[in-house]
C-alpha cells in the first residue's frame, strides 16, 4: 500500500513538473536557412532565452537523417562539452559560446554537397524545461556556361511536325539549373504542335546536375533570319544568376516563287571583247537545278554562266530555268544582255594623199557604233589639231605633210575606241636643213662624219661629192617618221677640201657645202724638224773636215779619181783658193761635171 502511494506521488510530481516546465519552456530562435558555396565555411546561430544560469543548461546539436532520425554531433552541459565521435562532422565542426550570452554558433568547415541537411539546436534547463530550433543548410555550385548546337541540315517548311532546331546543355551545377529557350529574344514555351521543349537532367557521381534541353518548332519561311539561344538560371547564396549561350541560326528550305537573273559583271554597259558573268537564283531555299538558255543554245547545269570575248551577235535575252528538287516545280527568269560595239574607223581618202603646195584637202573619219561617239584628230601622234569627223587642210606646205591619226571614242564606256591613219604628202623640191656647223676643222688623216637632212616629195635622192670631183659612198640613209631623209657619209681628211650634199627630185634640187680644213700632225712636224737638224749637223761635219784638209788634196790636175770602197761616196762642191771653179763629187765616186770643167776635182770618200 505504501509502495503504491509512493508511485502515485512520483507520477503526480512528474506531471506537475512537466506541466510547469511546459509553461516555463526555453525559447529558441534560429534562421530558416543558411546558404554557402561548396568548400566554404557555414555558421549556424542558435539564440535562446532562459531564467536559469549556464550551470543549469544542457546544449545539444544534431542533424536529421532522412527527415526522421536525429544524429547528435555535439553536447555541452555544466561539466563538459564534446564533439560526437565517428560522424561525418567530427573533424569539421566547432561550437562558439557556452550559453551565457544566450547564443551559441555551430561552425562547419569545408561544406560539401552531402552536408545539405537540417541542423537542430536543442536547449534544456533544469527549471525552464527545454526548447529547440531548426536551420536548413543549403549548398550551391555554379554550373559551367551552356553550350548550344544547332541541327546541321536544312529544315523544310513542308514538314508535318515540329522539327528539331537545337540542343542546349549545362553541366556541373547544384542545385539543378533551369534552361529557357529564346527565338529572336522571345521565350519559347511548349505549345502543342507548334513548340516543343524537351528537358532532361542527370546527376553525376559527384552529385552535380547536368541538364539538357531540346527545342523543336514548326518552321516557317521567316525563320531563315531568326536567331536562337538558350539561357541557364541557377541559384547562388542570396540570389539567382543566369548564363546565356551563343546565338545560332538554322537553314530553312522553302520553295521558290520566282527566279532572278542578273549580270554580275561587268557593272554598267557591256562592249565587244568583254567577259560577261550571269547569275541565276530563286527566292526560295530548297535544293534546285538551274540552267541557262540563249536562243537555241542550251548551257550546262549551273547557277552561273560566263561568256568570254563577247560580240554583238550575243545580244539578246538569256533565260534561266529552275526546277525545285522537293516539289519539282519549274520556274523561269530572263535578263536582257546588250553588247555595244564600235566598228573600225574608216578614213577617206582611204590611201596616202598627195597635195601640191598651196592646195586644199578635206578628210573624214567615221566609225559605226551603238553609242554616241567623239572624234579627235592628231598629227604625228602628238599634236591635237582638230575635233570632229572632218579634217580640213588648206594652203598646203611642207609642214602640212605627215601622219594624221583620228581617234573615235564612245565616252559612255571607258576604253572603247578605234583609230584610223592618213598619210599626207606635199609635192615640193627638196629642202635641206642646214647643219649648225658647216665649217669643220679636223686633224690630218682623221675620219670626219657628215650628216645631211633633206625633205621633199617625192623623197629626194642624196648624192655626196667633193671639190676635187670625187663621189663619196653613202654610209647610211633612212627616212624618219616625220618624212625627213637622213643621209650619212664619212671622209678621211688628207687636205683641205669641200664636201657637197646634193638632194634632188623631179621638182628641183638643193645643196649644202661642208668646208673641211686639215690640221697638221704634230708627229710629222717633229720628224721634219729632226731631219733638218740631222742635215745641218752633217753639213757642219763635212765643212769642218774640209777645213782641216782631211777629205781633200791638190793634184794639179782637174780630174776626179774614184777609189773603190764598200761605202757610198759623198758629193761635195768645192771651190779652189784661186779660182771660182767648183768640183762636184757624186755619190759612189762618180764624177759630176760642172758647167765649167776647168776647176779642180777632189776625190772625196765618205
Amino acid at each position: 500500500m505504501a509502495v503504491q502511494d509512493s508511485g502515485a506521488l512520483l507520477v503526480g510530481l512528474l506531471l506537475l513538473f512537466h506541466t510547469w516546465g511546459a509553461w516555463a519552456a526555453v525559447e529558441v530562435s534560429m534562421e530558416d536557412r543558411v546558404e554557402v558555396f561548396r568548400g566554404e565555411t557555414a555558421q549556424i546561430t542558435c539564440m535562446f532565452t532562459s531564467d536559469d544560469g549556464v550551470g543549469a543548461l544542457m546544449i545539444q546539436w544534431s542533424y536529421v537523417i532522412k527527415g526522421v532520425e536525429r544524429q547528435r554531433i555535439y553536447y555541452q552541459d555544466s561539466t563538459t562539452n564534446e564533439v560526437e565521435r565517428r560522424t561525418r562532422f567530427t573533424d569539421r565542426i566547432s561550437v562558439n559560446g557556452n550559453g551565457a550570452t544566450g547564443q551559441v554558433v555551430l561552425t562547419i568547415r569545408d561544406v560539401q554537397l552531402e552536408d545539405e541537411l537540417d541542423f537542430i539546436c536543442q536547449i534544456k534547463s533544469l527549471t525552464d524545461g527545454h526548447g529547440e530550433g531548426l536551420t536548413k543548410l543549403k549548398v550551391f555550385v555554379i554550373p559551367e556556361p551552356p553550350t548550344i548546337e544547332a541541327v546541321g541540315k536544312g529544315i523544310s517548311i513542308n514538314e508535318q511536325n515540329p522539327s528539331k532546331i537545337a540542343t542546349c546543355e549545362v553541366i556541373n551545377g547544384f542545385p539543378r539549373p533551369n534552361i529557357t529557350w529564346y527565338k529572336n529574344g522571345i521565350p519559347q514555351y511548349n505549345v502543342p504542335d507548334v513548340v516543343n521543349v524537351l528537358a532532361s537532367s542527370t546527376v553525376q557521381s559527384s552529385g552535380l546536375f547536368s541538364v539538357k534541353s531540346e527545342l523543336s518548332l514548326m518552321v516557317t519561311k521567316e525563320d531563315k533570319d531568326a536567331t536562337f539561344y538558350c539561357d541557364v538560371s541557377f541559384f547562388v547564396p542570396g540570389e539567382t544568376r543566369m548564363f546565356e549561350s551563343k546565338n545560332t541560326t538554322i537553314t530553312v528550305h522553302y520553295p521558290s516563287t520566282a527566279v532572278n537573273v542578273w549580270v554580275e559583271s561587268p557593272k554598267g554597259k557591256i562592249k565587244e571583247g568583254d567577259s560577261i558573268e550571269l547569275h541565276c537564283s530563286g527566292d526560295g531555299n530548297t535544293p534546285s537545278i538551274f540552267n541557262f538558255k540563249h536562243k537555241d543554245v542550251e548551257y550546262g547545269e549551273s547557277k552561273t554562266l560566263v561568256l568570254k570575248n563577247v560580240t554583238r551577235l550575243q545580244t539578246g535575252d538569256y533565260e534561266c530555268h529552275s526546277m525545285d528538287m522537293d516539289t519539282y516545280e519549274e520556274l523561269n527568269g530572263t535578263v536582257n544582255v546588250f553588247v555595244n560595239y564600235l566598228d573600225p574607223a574608216v578614213v577617206k581618202p582611204d590611201g596616202p594623199a598627195e597635195l601640191a603646195q598651196g592646195a586644199e584637202m578635206m578628210a573624214t573619219c567615221n566609225a559605226l557604233s551603238s553609242l554616241n561617239t567623239q572624234t579627235t584628230w592628231f598629227k604625228d601622234g602628238v599634236q591635237m589639231i582638230s575635233k570632229g569627223p572632218t579634217l580640213n587642210l588648206k594652203d598646203a606646205t611642207l609642214d602640212t605633210a605627215g601622219s594624221y591619226m583620228c581617234v573615235v571614242t564612245a565616252p559612255e564606256i571607258e576604253g572603247m575606241e578605234t583609230r584610223g591613219m592618213l598619210e599626207v604628202y606635199v609635192q615640193s623640191r627638196p629642202e635641206i636643213t642646214k647643219p649648225d656647223n658647216t665649217d669643220i676643222e679636223e686633224s690630218f688623216e682623221n675620219i670626219v662624219k657628215l650628216e645631211c637632212q633633206a625633205r621633199g616629195f617625192p623623197v629626194p635622192t642624196v648624192l655626196w661629192t667633193t671639190s676635187d670631183g670625187k663621189v663619196l659612198k653613202t654610209a647610211s640613209q633612212e627616212e624618219t617618221k616625220d618624212g625627213v631623209l637622213l643621209s650619212v657619209t664619212s671622209l678621211k681628211v688628207t687636205s683641205d677640201i669641200m664636201v657637197f650634199c646634193n638632194a634632188s627630185n623631179e621638182y628641183g634640187t638643193d645643196m649644202v657645202t661642208f668646208n673641211i680644213k686639215a690640221k697638221g700632225s704634230g708627229v710629222i712636224i717633229a720628224v721634219i724638224i729632226i731631219c733638218i737638224l740631222l742635215l745641218a749637223i752633217l753639213g757642219s761635219v763635212l765643212y769642218y773636215l774640209y777645213k782641216k784638209g782631211k777629205i781633200c788634196g791638190r793634184s794639179g790636175k782637174q780630174d776626179l779619181t774614184k777609189e773603190k770602197s764598200n761605202k757610198d761616196n759623198i758629193v761635195v762642191e768645192m771651190k779652189s783658193d784661186n779660182t771660182e771653179e767648183a768640183v762636184l763629187l757624186g755619190v759612189n765616186g762618180e764624177k759630176q761635171p760642172t758647167s765649167d770643167q776647168s776647176g779642180e776635182y777632189l776625190d772625196v770618200q765618205k
